[in-house]
């Protein structure tokens, strides 16, 4: 497997992707964000002097929104939330995209703001807190008596080329593990793994598809822990 720089994938020779629901307002919120770190940077330029454009850096940040879905059931325990393990390859704060299934690049000039596990983790904790469902949860080591505990593994966190295709895809693949914490017992476990084509080849683009990809896992999961939680309780306490 090799890993290079690039610029940008050639330009699409097919008709753009149609955007989902929501597509415009998360690439306008990124776009928005990546020009205040840039501008940040130019500011600091004119301080400490020039800086070859060759090196400037913009950070993309995800802002994944998540609606409750009306069929959570109501949790009547409490859940930390352990740090996720990855890869260092997968946990970077570059930018990965797969042109082929046998190489990795990455785009030049892009960086997340944020750690790819630290995102994933941070979706999943306001999805469940956001949705009122549940008595309490936290990361791992806050103080609270939790009684389950998730677990995850971070194995994807990419754009991808797949199948010849002209347009990339934002692909995040998570394995999660629900354990009772009393006896350390894994009650659940599950992989997830979400594909959200990009409207076009271009990182403002590519990170727009991350933020809906990251939402979609993060419902998900939340939903999944929630019922795994639920219908452990009532085969121990029937």
């Amino acid at each position: 497997m090799s890993t290079r720089n690039l610029t940008d994938l050639p330009p699409p020779t097919s008709p753009r992707v149609r955007h989902q629901p929501g597509a415009s307002a998360g690439r306008a919120f990124i776009r928005l964000t990546a020009c205040a770190l840039a501008l940040s940077l130019l500011a600091a330029c004119s301080i400490l002097g020039p800086v070859d454009p060759k090196d400037a850096v913009a950070r993309y940040s995800l802002d994944p929104r998540v609606q409750a879905d009306p069929a959570w059931p109501q949790a009547d325990w409490q859940l930390s939330l352990a740090d996720l393990d990855a890869a260092p390859a997968v946990d970077s704060l570059r930018i990965l995209v797969r042109p082929q299934p046998n190489e990795v690049q990455v785009y030049q000039g892009a960086r997340w703001a944020k750690l790819p596990s630290s995102m994933v983790l941070d979706g999943v904790l306001r999805a469940l807190e956001d949705s009122g469902r549940i008595r309490a949860v936290a990361r791992q080591g806050s103080g609270i008596g939790a009684d389950y505990k998730l677990v995850m593994d971070l194995r994807r966190f990419e754009s991808e080329y797949a199948d010849g295709a002209a347009l990339p895809s934002a692909v995040i693949e998570v394995s999660a593990k629900l354990l009772h914490v009393p006896d350390q017992q894994v009650v659940a476990s599950r992989t997830f793994l979400q594909s959200q084509p990009a409207g076009a080849p271009a990182v403002v683009d590519v990170a727009a598809a991350f933020e809906q990809a990251l939402a979609a896992n993060s419902r998900d999961i939340a939903g999944w822990v929630l019922v795994s939680g639920n219908a452990h309780e009532h085969d121990a306490h029937p």
